[in-house]
């Protein structure tokens, strides 16, 4: 099989010089550092949104993964190109057929010949250069040549041979690919005059790899003709393989001369073909491991310095609201200063006692109804919006509208309150945190249900609901939500949550909502139990007296 990647130009670009330094830590062996700098240059062109080179170097990732034959890998990496490689654009064409003939070949090693076989034709599709169609034209002869569709294989490979007559190297792995297929199809054909003339062209031009095909063709045709003939080329194709360093080819020319070999020598070359197959698998695994490491440290670095941006940040507005809370002190000081000049010291301690009282407790007032009102309010406005495909606006007008009238009266002692359809009410809270991702079910919320329950309860119970559908919202991740109410014998509400979500810990202290949340339910002689027990998830049973 031949893949192109190698002889593919890289995208002028600023990630030149990192894929550069790749292709010659590449050419000297080391595969574990050109892996390192493809991913160090697929970060660069993701910064710069250059799509193309993004798919360029994914696909030399690819290729670097097939070549350990980590085949899986290397599939998910050119799959991931073609997210990036956009077909509509001609520059892009090069890099995309290169990039589907990876796919063909991993897919083949998988034995997926059926979408192999698509992946080489959408190669064929893309490619841009005869070279480059011939190359993956040969690669789905080689398939119907291993599936034993020697016809199919034939007819590509002629194609193949009328545009090469001008490439020697070309032409000689064609004509090799012929004779031995046509010998396939017919063992009385005589392909030797072709192989033979193949492995002149090679030996001439010095294409080891050629040679190596060549002598493992010839081996398997004298296998049974003349089993001196077949020694002779397998030990030819196994000192070829190792100046190739193949390991791959290695153990293929073993199996050979443990076929062709007298008994003494064929377990000497078996005992060799076991030594090194394991040799090979380890360096395989350890090869895997390495990349593997390699992607960990990469996706490890960029997640650290997000986090040391995010801290930055986050001092820098710490700064800022120290410099503010300084300013707005001084300032605060400058008329206090002011003020003990006008009045006297001990009428103004004992005003500015009073009023700071007054302030306190009308803040903590107006800071519950600002909770409830406004900021869970618009927390289900917008997961209204998120939920919905299709967003009604004058729905959402209204319920802004709404939201501002009330905003309009924190100040008041009193916010005005409706418990007409309450069961509706409730209903319509819930769904509203129902999503793609999230499914909410209601059970037992009925109009009779709420009849027993006196408007100030109601009132608290709206919030209560709310305040645990936004911290499922925020902070559970959960997929399923359940809700249900109920009334047993002895008069006692019950309200019954639970999801599938994170859960909370027993240890995990309330934030400012489940405080409030907390004081609601002392509010109305109820009582809330936290199971925190369940494996996954969480529980909540809120139960209270009713009249």
């Amino acid at each position: 099989m031949s893949c192109t990647s190698s002889q593919t130009e890289e995208p002028e670009n600023e990630v030149n010089l990192l894929t550069s330094r790749a292709f010659t830590f590449t050419k000297n062996g080391q595969s574990d550092s050109a892996f390192f700098y493809f991913l160090k240059a697929r970060d660069l062109a993701l910064q710069k949104k250059d799509s193309l080179n993004v798919g360029y170097c994914l696909l030399q990732l690819a290729i670097l993964s097939s070549d350990k034959r980590d085949d899986l890998t290397a599939q998910d990496f050119s799959l991931e190109a073609l997210h990036y490689l956009n077909e509509k654009k001609r520059k892009h064409h090069l890099y995309i057929a290169s990039n589907y003939n990876s796919l063909g070949i991993v897919t083949q090693n998988l034995r997926d010949y059926e979408n192999a076989i698509k992946f080489y034709n959408l190669a064929i599709k893309f490619s841009t250069t005869n070279l480059d169609r011939n190359q993956y034209l040969n690669n789905k002869a080689y398939i119907f040549q291993e599936t034993a569709q020697y016809d199919k294989a034939l007819k590509i490979y002629n194609l193949v041979l009328e545009a090469t007559s001008k490439n020697e190297n070309e032409r000689a792995r064609t004509l090799a690919n012929i004779s031995f297929t046509k010998w396939l199809l017919d063992k009385k054909f005589n392909p030797l005059p072709e192989l033979l003339e193949a492995l002149y062209v090679r030996k001439r031009k010095n294409d080891l790899w050629g040679q190596n095909a060549s002598y493992s063709y010839l081996a398997d045709y004298y296998a049974e003709r003349n089993p001196d003939s077949a020694l002779h080329y397998a030990l030819k194709m196994y000192g070829v393989a190792k100046k190739i360093k193949s390991g791959d080819d290695q153990l293929f020319a073993l199996q050979k001369l443990i076929k062709f070999s007298p008994g003494r020598q064929r377990r000497q070359y078996f005992e060799t073909y076991l030594k090194l197959d394991d040799s090979a698998q380890v360096v395989r695994n350890k090869d895997k491991k390495q990349f593997a490491l390699i992607r960990y440290e990469t996706e490890k670095y960029k997640a650290d310095n997000l986090l040391l941006q995010r801290d930055n940040t986050e001092k820098k507005y710490q700064l800022i609201k120290q410099k503010t809370f300084l300013l707005v002190g001084l300032t605060f000081a400058f008329f206090v200063i002011i003020l003990s000049v006008i009045l006297y010291k001990k009428r103004k301690q004992r005003l500015e006692l009073a009023s700071k009282n007054a302030i306190r407790e009308n803040q903590l007032r107006t800071s519950k109804k600002v909770h409830d009102v406004v900021a869970n309010g618009l927390y289900r406005v917008m997961t209204e919006i998120e939920n919905s495909e299709d967003i009604d606006k004058n729905q959402v007008l209204d319920k802004l509208e709404n939201m501002y009238e009330k905003s309009r009266d924190l100040s008041y002692e009193e916010l005005h309150f409706s418990d007409e359809n309450f069961h509706e009410k409730i209903g319509a809270l819930l769904k509203s945190f129902a999503g793609e991702n999230t499914k909410i079910v209601i059970v037992g919320n009925s109009l009779e249900i709420w009849k027993a329950v006196s408007a100030p309860i109601k009132y608290e119970i709206e919030h209560i609901l709310q305040e645990l559908m936004v911290n499922m919202k925020k902070h559970s991740g959960a997929s399923s939500v359940v809700v249900r109410f109920m009334i047993d014998a002895n008069n006692i509400f019950h309200i019954y949550y639970a999801d599938n979500g994170n859960g909370m810990s027993s240890e995990q202290q309330f934030n400012n909502g489940l405080t409030s949340t907390g004081n609601r339910i002392v509010a109305i002689d109820g009582e809330i139990i936290f199971d925190t027990k369940v494996e996954k998830g969480l529980k909540i049973q809120i139960s209270f007296p009713i009249s």
